[in-house]
């Protein structure tokens, strides 16, 4: 079973396409135009074993919002379709990640109900030009479009580029051992039966 899937998203505001493996080694090659945020996607890559390549252009002469939040929704539908009907996955993930000063918890839930708990306060408006504030919209776009639950807590942190892959790096942890096919399960891992 392939769960490796191609795609384009083509708006007004931007354009990105996207090749994600979820059964791949973290190999990365993206461009967004928001230099911070490739460095986060290469993180969450290589960190959740996900093949991720993805080239987006968008009116970064405006301002970033457009396109970080346009490659949270390519991502999230991504990673929705790759799992198809989430037969045998492991559904939850949860992990604990520190970057220097910084401590994050990650948890998720692929079940089929969107909810982001984000609860980070940064300590600076801005990460490389990157406003810290569109960090919890992307999160909140990959959310709402592959139906994931999804809670991040700071638990420490002074940092702020710390803060950040810290996050980063621990939703690639959890997000790794949730879609982890797991051969005692059979169909969707529900009392449901579905997810």
């Amino acid at each position: 079973m392939s769960r490796s899937i191609v795609s384009e998203r083509v708006t007004r505001e931007t354009k990105i396409e996207i090749k994600l493996n979820l059964d791949g080694t973290g190999q990365c090659n993206v461009y967004t135009g928001v230099g911070f945020l490739d460095h986060m996607l290469n993180q969450f890559a290589k960190h959740g074993f996900i093949d991720l390549t993805l080239h987006a252009e968008g009116d970064i002469e405006v301002d970033y919002h457009h396109t970080v939040e346009d490659v949270g929704i390519v991502i999230g539908k991504a990673i929705g379709e790759a799992l198809g009907d989430k037969a045998g996955i492991s559904r939850f993930g949860y992990t604990v990640v520190p970057m220097e000063d910084a401590l994050a918890l990650c948890a998720v839930d692929f079940s089929g109900r969107p909810y982001l708990a984000f609860d980070v306060t940064f300590n600076s408006e801005l990460i490389g030009g990157l406003e810290t504030e569109m960090i919890e919209e992307f999160f909140r776009a990959i959310c709402l479009n592959c139906g994931l639950n999804l809670h991040i807590k700071m638990l420490a942190g002074k940092n702020s580029h710390h803060m950040a892959e810290a996050i980063f790096k621990a939703f690639a942890k959890a997000v790794e051992q949730a879609v982890r096919i797991d051969p005692r399960i059979e169909g969707a891992h529900s009392t449901k039966g579905i997810l």
